[in-house]
Formats: C-alpha cells, sequence, structure tokens
C-alpha cells in the first residue's frame, strides 16, 4: 500500500471541491486586472501589470490603501466600485466552500486517517492494536496505560474515539474510528510494523473478530492474537491460525471462584496481582464453604456449575429450564422466587451466586435471599455497566463484570505470558505458594497495587548486561534486584519466573547465573521497577553492583584512580 494514499486522499477532496471557487478567484482577480490595464487614467496612460495586480490584492483584503499608485480617473472608479463587488462575491463563494469542505465527512475522515497514521509511526515502543473500545477494551487500555504500555485502538463507533482523546492516559494511545477487518484500517494501525506484538480483537461480535483474526494472520503472520470467546463457536477455526490466545471470562471467572473456594491464597495473589481494588496480601479472599445456590444456568451458569462440582462442592440449580439438564444431580425447575430459594435449601446456604443474563432479576435474586439469609454469601453478575450504582447499592459480596474479568485476564497476558505458566505452577503446588512465595511478597512487597513486569536480557532491553555477558563475565540475578545507590540494600520486588529455553525455574536464588536471552518476570513496587531498568541500561551502576566498585565515568576520573591505587 502506498505511503501516501492518505495525503492523496485528502488532496484529492481538497481539489475536487474547491476546483470551482479557485477558477471563481481566479476569473475576478485576472478580469478585474486586465480592463484595469486597459483603461486609461488622468494622464492618458493606463496602469501597469503589477500595479493592476497591487490594486486588486489590497482591495480583496478591504484594506483601503486609497487610489495607487496615482489619482484615479472617473473611468478607473468606476471599474473599481466593479471589482469590489465581484472580489467580494467571489470570496464569499470560496469561503462557503470551504467550511463546506471542513464539514464534509469524507474529509474530516481522511484527515483524521492521515493524523492517525503518522501517531502509530511515530510510536518506537512495542504495542498491542485493540480491535473495540467498548467496556473491556477501555479498562484493557487503562491497565496497559497503568503498566506505560502503548496500544492502537480502532472502532467503528466515532463516539468511543472521541471519548478516547478525553482519557489521561500515561503513554501515547492512538485511536481511528473505523473497521478493524478492513486491511487498509489494520495497515494504518501498524499491523505490519515489528514494535506491533499482537492484536486484541473486543468487537463483540465474533465472526467480526474471525476475520479480523484471519487479515491479521495474512498481514502479520507473527503477531499474536488475542480472542475474547463466550459461545466458542469459531475454536477450530482459529486454533488453524496458530499462535491465538482464547480468553472466556466465564470460564476465567468459574476458575477464579473455584479458587476461592479451595486455594484463597492463590486467589488473592491473583487478584492482588492485577491491581484489583483493596486487595492486599494482609487479607485474604475467601468463600466459605458448604452448599451453594446457582441462579441461572446459561453459558456462565454451566461453567461455575462444572468448576464448583470438579471442586467437590455441593451446588444446587434454579433454573427454569433445569429439568433437561441431565447432568445437573441437585436442582430446582422454576425463577429464583422466595420459594424456590427456600426450596433448594437458602437458609442453610453458604453462598448463592445471581448469574443470569439480566441484571434485574440477578439484583432481585440477592435481595430475596439477603431477606431470607443475611448470613450466606452473595455473588452477583452485573451485565452492563451503566447499571453499577445499582450493583454498589445492593453491597453484595462480589460482584463479577464480564468485562473487567475479560480485561484482567487479557492484561497479564499481554503484560508476560509467564505469568499465566506461573499460576498454573502455583496451583499444582499450593504447599511451595503458602511457605515460601506468598510470606516473600508479604515481607518485601507489601503494597496494594503492585508493578508487574517482564524483561528479557538482550541488547534492546538490557544493554549493559550484554556487555558484561561479551567481556566474558558471570552475573548473578542477584546483583540487578540490588539498589544502584546502597548495594547492600534490596530493591521492593521479588524475581518471580525465569524461563531459559522453554524451561522455567521458579523464584529463582539471588546467586542464579544469568544468561543472555532469558526472560525475568519481576514483581515489586513502581519505584524499584523504575531503579531496576534503568541498571540494565547503565554500565556504571551494574559495574558497582557486580563488583561493589564505584567505577570512573571520565578519562580524568579514570587517571585519578589509577594514581591513587598506587
Amino acid at each position: 500500500m502506498a505511503k501516501g494514499s492518505d495525503l492523496d486522499r485528502v488532496t484529492a477532496i481538497v481539489l475536487r471541491e474547491m476546483r470551482a471557487p479557485l477558477i471563481v478567484l481566479i476569473s475576478a482577480y485576472s478580469i478585474g486586472a486586465g480592463v484595469m490595464m486597459l483603461i486609461p487614467g488622468i494622464d492618458g496612460a493606463p496602469m501597469s501589470g503589477f500595479h493592476a495586480f497591487y490594486f486588486m490584492t489590497y482591495t480583496a483584503t478591504t484594506t483601503g490603501f486609497g487610489e495607487l499608485p496615482g489619482e484615479f480617473s472617473d473611468a478607473q472608479r468606476l471599474w473599481a466600485t466593479v471589482c469590489l463587488y465581484m472580489s467580494v462575491i467571489a470570496w464569499i463563494y470560496a469561503i462557503g466552500t470551504i467550511i463546506r469542505l471542513v464539514q464534509n465527512p469524507h474529509f474530516t475522515l481522511a484527515i483524521a486517517q492521515a493524523r492517525f497514521a503518522r501517531s502509530v509511526k511515530r510510536i518506537r515502543q512495542p504495542f498491542y492494536i485493540i480491535c473495540g473500545f467498548g467496556d473491556t477494551g477501555s479498562l484493557l487500555a487503562r491497565g496497559l496505560s497503568d503498566h506505560h504500555m502503548t496500544a492502537v485502538i480502532v472502532d467503528v463507533d466515532v463516539e468511543r474515539i472521541k471519548a478516547l482523546d478525553m482519557r489521561d492516559y500515561n503513554v501515547p494511545m492512538p485511536g481511528l474510528n473505523g473497521d478493524a477487518s478492513v486491511p487498509k484500517n489494520l495497515h494504518d494501525a501498524g499491523i505490519g510494523r515489528a514494535e506491533c506484538k499482537g492484536v486484541v480483537l473486543l468487537t463483540g461480535d465474533e465472526d467480526t473478530n474471525l476475520k479480523i483474526a484471519v487479515m491479521v494472520r495474512l498481514l502479520n503472520p507473527q503477531a499474536e492474537i488475542v480472542y475474547c470467546t463466550t459461545t466458542h463457536a469459531h475454536d477450530e477455526d482459529l486454533m488453524g491460525l496458530g499462535s491465538v490466545v482464547l480468553v472466556d471470562p466465564f470460564d476465567v471467572w468459574a476458575r477464579e471462584l473455584g479458587l476461592a473456594l479451595q486455594l484463597p491464597e492463590l486467589h488473592t495473589l491473583d487478584e492482588w496481582l492485577v491491581g484489583a481494588h483493596g486487595v492486599t496480601l494482609d487479607r485474604l479472599i475467601s468463600y466459605p464453604g458448604g452448599m451453594w445456590i446457582l441462579c441461572g444456568y446459561g453459558r456462565l451458569g454451566r461453567c461455575l456449575y462444572q468448576a464448583l462440582s470438579a471442586r467437590g462442592v455441593h451446588t444446587v440449580v434454579i433454573d427454569p429450564d433445569i429439568a433437561a439438564a441431565s447432568e445437573v444431580t441437585h436442582k430446582v425447575a422454576g425463577s429464583a422466587t422466595r420459594d424456590n430459594l427456600l426450596q433448594a435449601g437458602v437458609r442453610e446456604a453458604a453462598g448463592v451466586v445471581a448469574a443470569t443474563g439480566s441484571d434485574p432479576v440477578n439484583l432481585a435474586v440477592l435481595l430475596t435471599a439477603r431477606r431470607v439469609n443475611p448470613d450466606t454469601h452473595l455473588i452477583v453478575r452485573q451485565n452492563h455497566h451503566e447499571n453499577e450504582l445499582a450493583f454498589s447499592a445492593a453491597s453484595s459480596d462480589l460482584i463479577m463484570q464480564p468485562s473487567l474479568v475479560t480485561a484482567r485476564r487479557m492484561l497479564l497476558r499481554l503484560i508476560s505470558p509467564l505469568i499465566e505458566e506461573l499460576l498454573s505452577y502455583l496451583e499444582a503446588n499450593p504447599v511451595f505458594l503458602r511457605e515460601t512465595l506468598y510470606p516473600l511478597l508479604r515481607e518485601r512487597v507489601s503494597v496494594t497495587n503492585p508493578a508487574l513486569w517482564a524483561v528479557c536480557i538482550d541488547q534492546v532491553a538490557a544493554p549493559a548486561v550484554m556487555e558484561v555477558f561479551a567481556q566474558q563475565l558471570a552475573l548473578e540475578l542477584g546483583h540487578l534486584t540490588r539498589n544502584p545507590q546502597d548495594r547492600e540494600e534490596m530493591l521492593s520486588c521479588v524475581a518471580l519466573v525465569v524461563k531459559r529455553a522453554g524451561r522455567l525455574t521458579t523464584l529463582p536464588a539471588e546467586d542464579f547465573n544469568l544468561q543472555a536471552g532469558d526472560e525475568i518476570l519481576f514483581c515489586g513496587t513502581q519505584k524499584a521497577e523504575a531503579s531496576l531498568r534503568a541498571t540494565l541500561k547503565n554500565c556504571y551502576n551494574l559495574e558497582y553492583l557486580r563488583t561493589g566498585i564505584v567505577p570512573a565515568r571520565s578519562y580524568a576520573m579514570s587517571m585519578l584512580t589509577s594514581t591513587r591505587g598506587q
């Protein structure tokens, strides 16, 4: 695709709309100046071409310099009067056309696309393309901004793109109003650039998402595709594209609820890592054991029932169509009314989950269950963001928002795929989580909103480290996690995972020898992240942390240091 296509389009629109006004202006000036050159003055000599053009120029601006270069004859004054009206009419016509041009939707769209393409070209760091800027896309963009990661937004809703300009992001977030399934829009969004790491599909239409995924794979075979799905209608088609990550908010939330019942430490850690409001490592997020009542057996209800049953939780399902579900052992057919809740055993239930696709129904279930059993644990599903005030006033123990769940899971994936591998390892090794990792994080990184970042030991992210390796010297992980101001002090961060040649080392020791190509996942404070990233690029700081000797930073200081050493 030609680089100047957007500029050519803008030029073509301008020339097409302004062709007639330009012809009128040129004709008015030509006729006015030409006739003025033919009319004799007081001395009988006509006006020169330069003076005629000069007269028409200052007359058009209504400056009124008078009769220049000399006093006009009556014939010249008569023609000057005609020129005044003629030029004013020509300019009114031209200005009106310019106003219509500025309001032309094709012109404004072309200008916006050209400006968007230039903004994307100025990005010099890795970025992701987010297709769809609804609730999930907006939350994901905010999360990426908080982690100083750039994204490019494409959405068909012009109002959403206008709202993007009002956000106070920490990094540039260019936005384009357009269809992301159109190859040109993906091209303008930077799909072919080396800095583009992947594409997140959040349009809300899975058929559209599939079309975009196919276009992405054709335009950039190396880009990762993160696909939000709740129906799994196109799973087989997507798997054939390769490097596609499927995120189902219902599956994710069902897994988290199951973890909260049986492994609250991992559930709390997961919520803490994604920056959930008010979550700290000092207080576990746990739900009571016992019998649970599940109201609603749609897509989310099925995922929840499977997750709870797999963990041995006695679950009773209430749903109008539950009679046909042979896999459910304990069930009550009908809506979640007071009588049906009592029949399901709400007075003895440890918890009630309102998981239908209707917000009013879920709120009604919550209020009814609280009135019957004030001590039961209440979890409610919120389907629409605009009902947030009502759900907040209901004071449930947990509100499940599919958009928030999806955004958090995708954010962890985009920060580093190592996070998912770490969580899977911790789920399989709960003793290590409880006795080793959890206490270490509480001791060293006790904040409510931790920073989570991944570092690859290469020439781009860690040039100072690569220089050490070039000198055939060893470097330990502990050298990076120390304070460059005082190497005896540790930074407020923990290396969670090191990945080398496909193998994971969880919670590596300080004497772990690093190698080129290692990928390290860190968790810590914002200040610790800034210090560590600076160390990776500052050979002087790294030398001090490695040897304890402050290296000279100039030839003069080097000579002074060597003289003192003699």
